[in-house]
């Protein structure tokens, strides 16, 4: 099966589950969708350091792509980090001192 055929279908990761907390107004999706957003834009912070950034794909999957113009599409955020490192063609180091000052000194809203 390919890809394509595969989007359609929401396989919810780990990550976009939260015990116990309903949506107000029942409006799942929605809310599912904005909390992918708010954690892609997350990660895009610590990405963009390494020349990379992750963009939702239709609420199923990532597209992970660099300065290229060269991409990787990955199935959750859980896929993010081995497909970084892929890309960018080394080891990536979050504990980077240089990148923690620049995350120290961001402070812009997401």
């Amino acid at each position: 099966m390919c890809v394509l055929c595969t989007g359609a279908i929401l396989q919810v990761h780990w990550t976009d589950r939260r015990i116990g907390e309903g949506v107000p107004g029942g409006d799942q999706l929605r809310f599912y969708r904005r909390e992918r957003l708010h954690r892609a834009n997350l990660a895009n912070r610590i990405l963009y350091h390494y020349g990379l950034k992750v963009e939702d794909w239709n609420g199923s999957k990532f597209v992970l792509s660099d300065r290229k113009g060269r991409q990787e599409i990955i199935d959750d955020l859980g896929g993010l980090w081995p497909a970084a490192e892929k890309l960018a063609g080394y080891n990536l180091n979050p504990l980077d001192p240089v990148l923690i000052g620049k995350m120290k000194h961001d402070v812009s809203p997401l």
